[in-house]
């Protein structure tokens, strides 16, 4: 990193603030005593601090109270899915060498490498709270060896296809993402960001680590409760913030009844392909967003869009915004080359808020440590970014390079058609053919030739689906991006 660029420094926030609500309600103060818990129990089994410690439970207080301690105490910490499969966990347990294991209920380590492994159970909040204190000394002691360059965290990438890659991060790479994040989101002392994304994703993670960094608290769900979000947002004015992904934000946008309280900042939305028809109906409707940009390797958003609310006409609609300053951007040609405004290409990306590059992995950095995301975009004269397609969507056919967003936005906006989803297959005389799957409005049938035709009248006819099918339901991950592979395997059959 340039050591001219200034590490983002942050105030803690006072013991009384309010740091986690669910069903219980907990202070700053709490989480110093579950702090003093956690390292006495690493201290007494001899845990190697430089050994990350794996966190494989559903979400819960408890491993929110474990994921801000690690932070806290500097301790490299993986979060998993605690549905992934035994033999993918114990293939990344040997990679990682971890050090401990939190996981749900019994577990027998079939993996080959030795760890010691504990039921989360044991750090239950109704039992452990209020204990003996380790001294405060010596727990200061062991946050003096904390520093931005060590690993904070280790993420398997959220791709739909293909072999996850592991993702080791930073602690600047967070705090430039928190300064960055600041800019245009931040509640304050005792106001609450909503947390109901998945806690082994980056974008769930970073909630609660933007929330330590801020001095502000969480308000943290058992999954994402349509009714109950609804509820939420419209009631508690501590609700300053909520982070969505599109799919999530759809589904609230479908209630008539769907409103924020007046105080209420905004919906940081990512994770996925924002359709400017969403971006309308909560223009129209009074919903503050704030569109967004960003990947597991830039430790979450690296571009957003200032709030932009009812009778702001000042920026384009379609964008994610500007990237975080002190990071750059390029939009690049295949053979490498940067193009003009408005041209479309590859987005390149350099920083202080950039990984490092994947564990044991090939990487995608040139000589000038700048990094290929594989995402297709384009950038206006104000350095505004606008996105096309995600690097594991791109379909080519007969050499075009086909977004498949755009085209699954044309079939939600012309037809009783509920969701949908575009794939490539291969295809001996075009490479790829472009096929889709859609559900309909109160499961109607669909006619494939009608929806044929009617899309020539928006799309250039290699973008035409040459196959549709309906289906009950759009196969997604638990952070609503579809899973493409199962799609795919659909037209397998």
């Amino acid at each position: 990193m340039n050591p001219d660029i200034k590490i983002p420094t942050f105030n803690d926030a006072l013991p009384i603030d309010l740091f986690l609500k669910s069903s219980r309600s907990y202070i700053y103060d709490d989480l110093r005593q579950f702090e003093h818990v956690f390292l006495r129990y690493l201290t007494g089994i001899h845990y190697d601090f430089n050994k990350p410690l794996a966190l494989g439970t559903s979400s819960s207080d408890e491993l929110v109270f474990l994921i801000a301690s690690c932070w806290r105490l500097g301790i490299p910490f993986v979060p998993l899915d605690p549905e992934l499969p035994g033999r993918e966990r114990d293939l990344l347990f040997q990679e990682l060498e971890i050090g401990l294991f939190i996981n749900e209920g019994e577990y027998e380590n079939s993996s080959g490498t030795s760890f010691a492994t504990v039921d989360i159970d044991r750090f239950a909040l109704s039992r452990i709270l209020h204990p003996d204190f380790t001294p405060e000394e010596w727990v200061e002691e062991h946050k003096k060896h904390i520093h931005p360059e060590q690993f904070f965290g280790y993420f398997l990438t959220s791709g739909t296809t293909g072999v996850p890659k592991i993702v080791p991060l930073k602690r600047r790479q967070m705090l430039f993402s928190a300064r960055g994040s600041a800019k245009n989101l931040q509640p304050g002392r005792n106001h609450l960001w909503l947390l109901s994304l998945p806690l082994h994703h980056i974008g769930g993670v970073s909630v609660i680590l933007r929330s330590l960094l801020y001095g502000s608290g969480i308000y943290r769900t058992d999954g994402f409760d349509i009714a109950r979000t609804v509820e939420l947002l419209q009631r508690d004015s501590r609700l300053a913030a909520a982070s969505l992904v599109p799919t999530m934000l759809n589904r609230l946008m479908d209630r008539t009844d769907f409103s924020v309280h007046d105080d209420f900042q905004a919906i940081l939305l990512g994770g996925g392909p924002i359709a400017p028809s969403l971006v309308d109906q909560c223009f129209n409707r009074g919903i503050p967003i704030i569109s967004s940009y960003g990947m597991t390797e830039s430790c979450a958003q690296i571009a957003a869009n200032p709030l932009m609310r009812v009778g702001d006409l000042s920026r384009p609609r379609k964008s994610v915004g500007r990237v975080f300053d002190p990071n750059s951007i390029e939009i690049r040609n295949q053979e490498g080359e940067s193009v003009t405004d408005g041209e479309s290409g590859l987005i390149w990306l350099r920083g202080p808020q950039l990984f490092d590059g994947y564990l044991n992995r090939e990487n995608n950095f040139d000589d000038d440590n700048w990094f290929n995301t594989g995402d297709f975009g384009h950038l206006n004269e104000q350095n505004e970014l606008f996105i096309e397609s995600r690097r594991t969507d791109l379909i080519i056919s007969g050499g075009e390079n086909i977004s498949p967003a755009e085209i699954e936005q044309a079939l939600k906006n012309n037809f009783d058609i509920r969701d949908a989803a575009v794939v490539g297959i291969p295809d001996k005389e075009w490479g790829q053919r472009v096929v889709a799957i859609v559900t309909t409005e109160d499961d109607r049938p669909i006619d494939r030739n009608h929806i044929q035709a009617k899309l020539k009248e928006v799309l250039q006819s290699f973008k035409i689906p040459k196959e549709i099918i309906k289906t009950d339901f759009i196969p997604r991950t638990k952070t609503g991006k579809i899973k493409r592979d199962k799609v795919k395997d659909i037209f397998s059959k």
